[in-house]
C-alpha cells in the first residue's frame, strides 16, 4: 500500500513539473507562431527596461528582430545571414537579441512603462517590413533602424556600426558605403522612364500629378544591377511605373536637386537629411510633397510593384499597414488565379 501511494506521490510529483516545464516554454518562447529563431536569441518577459538594462550590464545593447509566419525575407535572415559564423559571433558578442511576431499577442513593455499587444507594439514603432532589426543604446534610445532584409554583407556592416557606437560619430550611410563592398557593374544604370536633369520637383508637384518615385542608387552596388536586370523587367512593374513621375539619383551624388517642398540642395544632401543609407532605395511623394512611403532593403519583384500599387491606389490612405496590404493583396491575384511569386 505505501510503495502504490509513493509511486502515486511521484507521478503527481512528475506531472507536476511537467507542466510547470511546459508552462514556462509556452512563457518564453521567443516568437509563438512566427518563423523559427536561432537557440541564440534571448528568451524575455518582454519588458524592454529590464532587456536593454541586462545588455548594458553585459557591456552589450539590445537587438530586437520583429518577423512574421511565412515571411520569405525573415526565412532568408535566419537560414542564410544567421547560419554565417562571423555574423553569429558578432551578434552573440555584441547584443542580446528578442524576437517580436508582429501579429503576436504577449505583452510588451516598452521603455516608458507602457504596455501593448505585440501586434500594437509593431504598429506603434510603424514596422512596415519583415524583418525589420532595431537596436537599442544604452539609455533606451534607437541606435540604428534596419527596414527590410539585408544581404550578409550588408547585415554584417549594419551590427558593426551598432556595435561600435558609431551612431553620434558618421552617417550609417557613409559607414554602409565604405564598409559593405561588394562586386558589382561600377556604374549607374539609365531607364527610359526616369526624369531627366535638371531635377525640379517642386514643379512637377501640383493637384492632380502622378506621385512622384524618387530611386537612390550608387556605382558600386550589386542589388541596383539587380533591380534594373530583374526589377525593372517585370511587366507587373513596369505597369505600375507608368503611373509615377519616376526619377533616379546618385545616393553621394553632387547634382542640383529642387526638393518637393522647394528647396535647393545636391543629391548626396537631400539624401543624408531624408535618412537614406541602403541602395536602391525608393521614396515616395505624392502630389503635395509629402513623403507617403519608402522602400529601403532589398525586395524581389512582386514587393516591389505591390509597393508602387499600395502608393499609386492611394491604399495608404486608408491600409496604414503594408503588411495587411500585402496579404490582402496576394490574396486578391490567388483568388483571380493569378500566381504570387514571394521570392
Amino acid at each position: 500500500m505505501r510503495s502504490t501511494i509513493r509511486l502515486m506521490w511521484c507521478a503527481a510529483l512528475t506531472l507536476a513539473f511537467a507542466a510547470r516545464v511546459a508552462c514556462a516554454a509556452e512563457a518564453f518562447d521567443p516568437s509563438p507562431h512566427a518563423i523559427d529563431v536561432p537557440s541564440w536569441f534571448k528568451t524575455s518577459f518582454l519588458d524592454f527596461r529590464e532587456d536593454i538594462a541586462e545588455a548594458a550590464k553585459s557591456r552589450k545593447r539590445l537587438m530586437v528582430y520583429f518577423g512574421q509566419d511565412g515571411c520569405p525575407y525573415c526565412r532568408e535572415l535566419m537560414r542564410v545571414n544567421f547560419s554565417q559564423k562571423d555574423i553569429v559571433e558578432k551578434a552573440r558578442t555584441h547584443f542580446d537579441a528578442v524576437a517580436i511576431n508582429i501579429w503576436g499577442d504577449r505583452e510588451v513593455t516598452w521603455v516608458d512603462g507602457r504596455r501593448y499587444s505585440e501586434k500594437a507594439f509593431a504598429t506603434m514603432l510603424k514596422i512596415q517590413f519583415t524583418p525589420t532589426l532595431v537596436f537599442f543604446d544604452e539609455k533606451g534610445a534607437v541606435a540604428l533602424r534596419v527596414n527590410g532584409y539585408y544581404p550578409p554583407h550588408k547585415l554584417a556592416a549594419a551590427l558593426d556600426y551598432a556595435a561600435g557606437r558609431n551612431e553620434a560619430r558618421q552617417p550609417y550611410a557613409e559607414y554602409l558605403a565604405r564598409h559593405a563592398r561588394e562586386p558589382s557593374s561600377g556604374k549607374l544604370h539609365a531607364e527610359p522612364f526616369f526624369m531627366k536633369p535638371p531635377y525640379d520637383f517642386a514643379r512637377t508637384r501640383k493637384a492632380g500629378a502622378k506621385p512622384l518615385a524618387v530611386f537612390f542608387e550608387q556605382k558600386d552596388c550589386a542589388a541596383c544591377d539587380e533591380l534594373h536586370a530583374v526589377g525593372f523587367r517585370d511587366a507587373r512593374l513596369r505597369a505600375m511605373l507608368a503611373k509615377f513621375d519616376v526619377a533616379r539619383l546618385e545616393l553621394f551624388g553632387r547634382a542640383p536637386v529642387v526638393t518637393p517642398s522647394g528647396r535647393r540642395a545636391s543629391e548626396g544632401e537631400w539624401a543624408r537629411e531624408l535618412g537614406v543609407a541602403y541602395t536602391p532605395s525608393v521614396v515616395f511623394f505624392d502630389d503635395a510633397g509629402k513623403e507617403v512611403f519608402r522602400l529601403d532593403a532589398y525586395l524581389r519583384p512582386f514587393h516591389l510593384a505591390s509597393s508602387f500599387d499600395y502608393v499609386a491606389s492611394g491604399a495608404y490612405r486608408t491600409q496604414p499597414s503594408f503588411q495587411r496590404y500585402l496579404q490582402a493583396r496576394a490574396a486578391k491575384i490567388r483568388e483571380a488565379g493569378g500566381k504570387v511569386e514571394l521570392w
